[in-house]
């Protein structure tokens, strides 16, 4: 194994695009993409982030045997929002979708938005989801509509379901759909885990022998959380430790059936979080690490997620990226990787290939990156600074919650701070009047910003802002 090295010295992007293998030329086929997205897991709930309690030692290979990226983010703290960017390349309030939608939303992702599953069938993968789709559970945005060929799993998130802790009597029967059609309501969910991994694997051994694309979005450990009998009691953080170690196991299985048919060097994988913990559930939830706050905050701790990948061959082992990206860079970067043509909205994800793959000088393609809760842009990231905006935001008012029952937030709010995260990732001093150039610069950046996404605290539209899609 290599040793750990980060990736900062400057490669200008023409160059690092030549840079790059051809996968046209050298490879008989484009690279295969398994993607699993776990569901409220921070960037403390792994191993080699810092986990404790429990073990990840199949995340963690992929760490090991390829490259882990220690500023990674989603571009919203909440589940709808954070998937439309990663399955877009488009920040969630350009695609009109935000917050967290429910089995009452009659909106949707539009048919004219590309998907990162419809673009790469254009390129001739077989595509499939396993677990949660949650960008609109009628029949014109379920994922068969929108590039997948096979889907198995939750329209929207697992608590929204009868049995909600605070709000029973909210939501109707939860469904299990296959395809498009409802097989099972209020499924027992301690095999949820298991059977998302089951058929990653049963899908990878049917399609070994054309490019996949396999998109595996755990409905855990996002509350309420349930390990199968084979992994409750197993850790000594109890039943949150189990359910991580039961998500881990799935990437174990997917990990031994690539090396079993020879797929290994043909196969990018990629692991990720589509926010962080869900703090006021305590017990049953995550750890942010150093991070700032939880789910639902522009600091850190909110859109600040672990991101893992492993490609033998092409990721050098052991790399450590320190550069800041972002989910929205995924869907152009395997773009790239597999030859696909890019959607032709636009969108603002970036390829981070260079990153990815361990070029040496290789640096953000970003100038900045913007953190939104809503339609609020309440943060700017740039390089080592990050500049928060006056904002509220929640935070746990007293001890969390346990056993399932959540704790209590309260409302604060932060004004005009910067913060340098390169010394202060805890986002705990702010610098702004030290350095009032870094505060201007960054101001400047977030009005552009503005005028194209738009910011309800200016009460400006965006030009660039299009609609979801409306069911009749």
């Amino acid at each position: 194994m290599r040793a750990n090295r980060s990736v900062r010295l400057a490669v200008p992007l023409s160059m690092a695009a030549l840079l790059l293998p051809s996968v046209s030329g050298a490879a008989e086929r484009p690279p295969n993409v398994v993607l699993v997205f776990a569901d409220d897991l921070g960037y403390g709930d792994v191993g080699v982030f810092g986990a404790q309690g429990y073990s990840t030692p199949h995340i963690d290979r992929l760490a090991a045997e390829g490259v882990r990226f220690t500023d990674f983010y989603v571009a919203q703290a909440v589940c709808t929002a954070s998937r439309a960017a990663l399955l877009t390349g488009a920040y969630p309030q350009r695609v009109g979708l935000t917050g967290a939608v429910d089995h009452r939303a009659r909106h949707g992702i539009s048919a004219e938005e590309t998907t990162l599953a419809e673009m790469l069938k254009k390129g001739g993968y077989a595509t499939a989801i396993y677990g949660k789709w949650h960008l609109g559970h009628l029949p014109p945005f379920l994922p068969t509509r929108h590039g997948f060929d096979d889907y198995y799993g939750l329209p929207y998130s697992n608590d929204m379901w009868p049995f909600h802790p605070e709000r029973p009597g909210d939501y109707p029967p939860l469904p299990l759909i296959e395809g498009e059609e409802t097989v099972e309501t209020n499924p027992d969910q301690s095999q949820l885990t298991g059977e998302y991994g089951r058929r990653a694997v049963a899908f990878i051994e049917a399609h070994r022998d054309e490019p996949f694309f396999v998109y595996l979005a755990h409905s855990m450990p996002h509350v309420p959380i349930f390990a199968s009998e084979a992994f409750r009691g197993r850790t000594p953080r109890g039943l949150f430790g189990d359910v991580i170690e039961e998500i881990d196991d799935t990437v174990g299985r997917i990990l031994d059936t690539l090396e079993r048919l020879g797929l290994d060097e043909s196969t990018l994988v990629i692991f990720t979080s589509d926010n962080g913990p869900w703090l006021s559930y305590g017990d049953h939830a995550g750890s942010a690490g150093p991070l700032r706050e939880g789910k639902g905050t522009s600091f850190d701790g909110g859109v600040g997620v672990p991101f893992l990948a492993r490609w033998p061959g092409r990721i050098p082992a052991g790399t450590v990226v320190t550069e800041p990206a972002m989910t929205i860079d995924l869907l152009p970067t395997i773009g790239r990787l597999a030859g696909a043509p890019l959607p032709e909205l636009p969108i603002d994800g970036k390829d981070i290939g260079p990153l990815l793959l361990g070029d040496p000088g290789a640096v953000s393609p970003h100038e900045a990156l913007f953190f939104y809760w809503g339609r609020h842009l309440q943060a700017v990231r740039s390089g080592r600074w990050k500049l928060h905006f006056p904002h509220e935001y929640r935070s746990l008012d007293g001890p969390p919650g346990s056993g399932g029952m959540p704790g209590r937030y309260t409302q604060r709010s932060i004004g005009l701070a910067l913060f340098d995260l390169r010394v202060d990732r805890s986002e705990t001093t702010d610098v702004a009047a030290q350095h009032p150039d870094v505060v201007k610069r960054l101001e400047a950046l977030a009005e552009e910003a503005r005028k194209d996404l738009g910011d309800s605290a200016t009460e400006q539209k965006g030009t660039g802002v299009r609609e979801p899609g409306r069911a009749p």
